[in-house]
């Protein structure tokens, strides 16, 4: 309950109603319109907005409940609440009941959901509004109805009052003050004048900027939209009539849609979105445990980012075991829970946090089962900060909020809302942020023309990202502001890998040229020779780029498929789908409108960081459908341009002169100029070393002297004992001995405690924030490009090991890494776990191979064999023991500790560590193999 403020802003007054609401109808009325009347006089005569509840607790006296509590009254027949307004006119005064009818609404019915409550219940509220022009110079003098029991009949209090608010409270004013308070009339019309005025200019302001609202909150607070989020949806029925008004959701990044529309798959969104996009369904009994229907979404299909799960909410099937369709009531108390393992699955097993937004479109009248999704999303995500409301009607809406304050406030509700917004105004507004589509992506086709690549033809082809002839030029450059192009440039500067939007900026000449190494002109007359034929006669080809970590390999790569991509058909490989699937996309590019496939322009085809086997899996998939096809060219049908980091480039450059390049921390006279000169243009746009590091240190050519001294500077004040500085070390012992490892955002939440920072506080953090300066200039965030997994790294590999080296401290290694495996959040988080898991057992059991690149064949992994020279191999075995264990005694670590054992003759721990080995795999070829040398 609450007093009065600012005149506009209700004051609120709770009545518990639970007796009275049980009395016969003369009883009922007279009670109601007493409370109605005696609490509307107050409002209006004090001229404050006001809202009397009946069904909330309003006194201790009630014993079991708490003052306040939503409990709700059982409403027999809702006239007898709107006709005891009727005695309006037998308690006002002649003069003034017209206005105190326009003053007093009618009685609204808030049902009340409540999992304890038997039969149904309402909040009977009645809202008081005495506007300036109804009340001005009046005042408000009232008879009470009482009912007399003796004569069953509604009588009139004897004595006119008029009432005021004081404090919470009605109460009428004293006779000593009354001529006070009469003449004090002109002041409250005064105030309630100006109130209205206020209001109106706040109501204009928000409605001026709903637009704005709607850019920030779906874009994340940026300016423009780009591919950086993801969509879920949340809808209900769409009329047909607004199906031309949602046009915008076939441009967004939706991932799933939950449906709440049963004719959706017949007339409604979901027809309308299969015609543009690739799509999954599903039932909502799908993701229970216990569906029949054989459609159960398995982990590995919904990461599949190329296509839409569509999970229809409202269908019924026989997912309980029955043999019968199971019944309304038996699918409703069901619903729920399917809808928890469904949200819960792709909140935390799949999707990263803050890398999506839910959206929920209010397309008609809102049911109850829509409400309980809002409840699930809020609950898994700790708040609003990434759920967006959308409502044309008011209505729908207001019915919406009410049953979704039961999570949050309604103030919350409205912060994360927009309403009011026509469904065109919203579809035309998210279009104009949305990349332009008046030019659609263009690819170049044998007649040295273009042809169109509409969105549904390039979905199908999900395991290639495909660069276009027009790429990035549906970016709107008008759009970015200067701050969000330098933030483009540093990020690269700084250590991320290239992004097509650099090379189109530089294009644009808004932000500097990129620099061109010798080793990229080196592969652009490789590629020339190639397409020349060069006495190749191959259908496909490999053109090979290996490069010292961090010295610009993926840059030079990307750099040829740019300038390349108006005269050859070029992609990017998806590694993580299997080589006969990127087999058949990459032929169904190349034919693509094409009329003639033995005329088509060669396939370029980018492939990074990529597995031995993988690559010729995929290079024969190509040959035999080229051989199967019986093309006949000159020129080959596939380049394989494969791009993986060496400590040892020109060593597998001289192995293979003719198609290899190699790229190195060294730089040329030439190059040299221009990193410095870039350096200084740098420097004269106010850039600070520290935010470009990684260009910095390759000025100076990674040299160790200077990336020591330079760690060291940035290091030098530096809290050893903060958790931030811990999980810098661990990032960088996994950076130093495992190749592009890296560890998820929601690890290093999880690591920080940010996740019980999340649900205390209910809003969204910045994870630099939680982190020292020292940290932030180490740390660099990155987006894994097939698994959307937002993750850090240090930004340099040589800078990882000087961290490790300075910050050891007496601590060997060994110990650092018992302590990782000792840290629970790390190992128990579940999102980005597989990944996080592999490179865990990379670091312990991967070793290197001169055929990968690396230096030396060794015998264990680098990290082990640190151990065992720097330390002593029972620290490798005793940390190689608890790998073992932590990681459900996987068969291939006790392999690695039979191994070790046996090269330093402890032979009865090495028998030992081999049949627990062979225990688990007792037909392993390898595990064999190391029993056979365990007994040789």
């Amino acid at each position: 309950e609450s007093g009065v403020s600012d005149l506009i802003t209700p004051c609120h007054e709770y009545k518990s109603f639970a007796i009275a609401a049980e009395l016969n109808k003369n009883q009922l009325k007279s009670k109601f319109a007493c409370e109605v009347i005696r609490f509307a006089s107050a409002c209006m005569n004090i001229r404050t907005n006001g809202t009397i509840h009946f069904g909330i607790m309003d006194s201790v006296e009630d014993k079991g409940y708490k003052h306040g509590q939503i409990v709700g009254i059982k409403v027999k027949e809702r006239e007898c609440y709107v006709d005891a307004l009727d005695h309006i006119e037998k308690c006002f005064h002649e003069n003034v009941q017209e206005t105190a009818r326009k003053c007093i609404h009618p009685p609204v019915f808030v049902e009340v959901i409540s999992k304890d409550s038997q039969g149904q219940r309402f909040v009977v509220e009645v809202d008081i509004e005495p506007t300036s022009s109804l009340v001005k110079n009046s005042f408000f003098e009232v008879y009470l109805p009482k009912y007399n029991e003796e004569s069953q009949k509604v009588t009139l209090t004897k004595e006119k009052a008029i009432y005021q608010r004081l404090g919470a409270k009605s109460e009428p004013v004293k006779p000593n003050n009354l001529a006070t308070f009469i003449q004090g009339l002109q002041d409250r019309d005064a105030q309630r004048e100006r109130a209205e005025l206020a209001s109106a200019e706040v109501h204009r302001e928000v409605s001026q900027n709903l637009g704005r609202k709607l850019a920030i909150l779906l874009n994340d607070g940026k300016s423009y939209m780009d591919n950086s989020l993801w969509y879920i949806l949340v809808t209900n029925r769409c009329e047909k009539d607004n199906l031309n008004c949602i046009n915008f959701l076939m441009r967004l990044n939706i991932f799933c849609v939950f449906d709440f529309d049963e004719h959706s798959n017949v007339s409604g969104l979901y027809s309308k979105y299969k015609e543009h996009h690739a799509t999954r369904s599903y039932f909502l009994q799908d993701f229970s445990n216990e569906s029949k229907t054989g459609n159960a979404p398995s982990q590995k299909h919904l990461c599949l980012f190329d296509q839409t799960s569509w999970v229809f909410c409202n269908g019924r099937s026989d997912f309980l075991g029955d043999e019968k369709p199971c019944d309304e009531n038996t699918w409703i108390r069901t619903k729920k829970k399917y809808l928890k393992k469904a949200i819960t699955r792709i909140c935390d097993e799949i999707l990263p946090k803050r890398s999506f937004i839910v959206l929920f479109l209010l397309l008609s009248p809102v049911q109850k089962p829509l409400v309980d999704t809002f409840q699930e999303f809020y609950t898994e995500m700790n708040g609003t900060e990434y759920i967006v409301c959308i409502a044309e009607s008011k209505e729908n809406y207001g019915k919406w909020a009410n049953l979704a304050q039961a999570s949050c406030s309604i103030e919350t509700l409205e912060q994360c809302s927009v309403v009011g917004m026509k469904l065109s105004h919203v579809d035309a507004t998210i279009q104009a942020m949305l990349p332009s589509t008046a030019q659609p992506r263009h690819l170049p086709v044998s007649t040295r023309g273009l042809c169109t690549l509409p969105l549904l033809e390039e979905e199908k082809l999900f395991s290639l990202e495909i660069l276009c002839v027009d790429q990035c030029d549906d970016v709107k450059l008008d759009l970015l502001t200067e701050k969000e192009i330098q933030e483009i440039e540093q990020n690269f500067y700084r250590g991320r890998k290239i992004i097509w939007e650099n090379f189109w900026l530089a294009d644009k000449r808004r932000c500097g040229e990129i620099i061109e190494r010798e080793a990229c002109k080196d592969a652009s007359k490789l590629l020339d020779d190639i397409l020349r034929g060069s006495g190749l006669n191959c259908s496909v080809v490999k053109l090979k780029v290996f490069h010292h970590p961090g010295s610009g390999g993926s840059t030079i790569v990307r750099q040829v498929l740019w300038k390349r991509r108006k005269d050859l058909r070029c992609a990017v490989i998806k590694a993580s789908y299997p080589p006969a699937t990127v087999c058949e996309h990459a032929l169904a590019f190349r034919d693509y409108e094409e009329k003639e496939i033995s005329h088509c322009l060669p396939v370029l085809l980018l492939i990074e960081d990529y597995e031995d086997d993988y690559l010729e899996e995929l290079r024969n998939e190509l040959m035999d459908a080229a051989a199967t096809r019986k093309m006949n060219s000159p020129r080959p049908y596939f380049i394989l341009m494969c791009c993986r980091r060496s400590n040892d480039p020109e060593r597998l450059c001289k192995a293979s002169p003719l198609d290899t390049v190699a790229v190195t921390h060294k730089l040329t006279d030439s190059e040299k100029s221009l990193f410095k000169a870039k350096l200084e243009k740098l420097k004269q746009k106010d850039v600070k070393p520290e935010f470009i590091l990684t260009f910095v240190l390759m000025c100076e050519e990674f040299n160790e002297t200077y990336v020591r001294d330079f760690v060291g500077h940035i290091l030098q004040d530096i809290d050893r004992s903060s958790r931030d500085t811990c999980l810098m070390r661990y990032v960088a012992l996994l950076n130093f001995y495992v190749p592009n490892s890296y560890i998820s955002l929601s690890h290093c939440e999880a690591f920080l405690g940010l996740g019980a920072y999340a649900e205390k506080k209910l809003r969204a953090y910045d994870f630099k924030s939680h982190l020292s300066e020292q940290v932030r200039m180490i740390f660099i965030e990155l987006r894994e490009s097939t698994t959307y997994i937002s993750s850090v790294r240090i930004i340099h590999c040589l800078v990882a090991k000087e961290i490790l080296q300075q910050l050891s401290g007496n601590e060997p290694q060994s110990q650092l890494a018992m302590t990782l495996l000792q840290e629970k959040p790390l190992f128990e988080n579940r999102f980005g776990q597989e990944e996080f898991i592999k490179f865990i057992r990379d670091l312990f059991i991967r070793r290197d191979k001169r055929s990968r690149g690396d230096n030396t064949d060794t015998l264990f992994s680098p990290f082990i064999e640190h151990v065992c020279k720097a330390e002593d191999c029972e620290k490798a075995a005793a940390v190689l023991k608890a790998a073992y264990e932590l990681l459900g005694k996987d068969p291939f670590f006790a392999q690695q500790l039979a191994r070790l054992h046996y090269n330093n003759e402890k032979f009865e721990d090495a028998e030992h560590w081999a049949g627990v080995a062979k225990s688990h795999m007792p037909n392993d070829s390898f595990i064999l193999d190391t029993e056979g040398q365990v007994y040789r």
